[in-house]
């Protein structure tokens, strides 16, 4: 059966082939539409370009008036990142909106690795380094885009 959600996720996609968003690919799952893939590229001109980050979304039967639970696979070293990867960021909590969509939450995600909110964190010592010690917080953004080769 169709269902209202899985309407929105089929809209969803069609948006994202034909409106790509540079650095940014999603895919549904081919048995599950509920669930997707999706690889975002660190943004060129930051300290996360060259990155390959996997991330997972999962949509609840409620989408869009719920949001989906989003979370980087690949490690990532972020003020706004909990070591599981989960994603603390305002659109997939307390400002969600049904007009969000996928394309708005990826493009957000991506702002985010550029423009991390440090009085919000999910990581406290990222978020404390990138408050007082910029060069350490960038040397291990670094590292993180080596190793994002390895996934």
């Amino acid at each position: 059966m169709i269902t209202s959600s899985k309407k929105r996720l089929m809209r969803d996609f069609k948006k994202l082939q034909s409106d790509r968003i540079v650095g940014i690919n999603a895919v549904p799952d081919e048995k599950n539409l509920m669930e997707w893939s999706a690889i975002m590229f660190g943004p060129e001109d930051s300290a996360w370009e060259g990155g390959i980050f996997k991330l997972k979304l999962v949509f609840p039967e409620e989408y869009p008036n719920k949001p989906p639970n989003v979370k980087f696979l690949s490690k990532i070293f972020h003020p706004n990142v909990y070591n599981d990867g989960r994603i603390c960021l305002d659109i997939l909590k307390n400002n969600w909106s049904p007009i969000y969509d996928v394309s708005a939450i990826l493009t957000s995600i991506q702002s985010l690795l550029t423009d991390p909110n440090p009085r919000s964190p999910a990581n406290t010592v990222a978020a404390r380094l990138f408050e007082q010690n910029k060069r350490e917080y960038y040397r291990n953004v670094k590292s993180m885009v080596e190793k994002s080769w390895m996934d």
